[in-house]
């Protein structure tokens, strides 16, 4: 079974954050310019937590600040549920799944590899499963 390593090796690391008091309006911008669901939330002392579209849209229907006069730190996630490199892709999604979580930073010894969405390892999990049925097909369909 595929790890959240491994996926982050075949799908990239990159890893996009912002600034604690950055607007929320940046924060969603830089999210909708490279297309990803959420960013992490950056300090001086490190990552401190993470904000996605979901905590976004929390923020909006229970208050009507202004994306652009709100700093990320008032609606940011602060305990972030982070994984382990080695946690399998099955493990993973049980973990979001459990945890009501959407995104998944991978965490090796206090330092971010990257970040694991729910798509990725859906995607993933979605290609592996096409190709064993591929593999049973040539198998048992002459």
């Amino acid at each position: 079974m595929k790890t959240v390593l491994e996926l982050l090796d075949q799908k990239g690391s990159r890893l996009w954050s912002i600034a604690p008091d950055a607007s929320v309006h940046e924060a969603l911008s830089l999210m909708a310019e490279r297309r990803i669901g959420a960013v992490v939330v950056i300090d001086d002392t490190g990552p401190i937590g993470l904000l996605s579209e979901r905590d976004y849209a929390r923020d909006a229907v229970h208050n009507s600040r202004s994306p652009k006069e709100t700093p990320v730190r008032d609606i940011m996630t602060r305990h972030v549920v982070c994984a382990p490199p080695d946690l399998t892709l099955d493990q993973a999604m049980a973990v979001m799944t459990e945890r009501c979580v959407r995104h998944l930073p991978v965490l090796d010894d206090g330092m971010i590899l990257g970040i694991v969405s729910i798509g990725d390892i859906v995607k993933s999990l979605n290609e592996g499963r096409r190709f064993s049925v591929e593999q049973l097909e040539r198998i048992l369909l002459p």
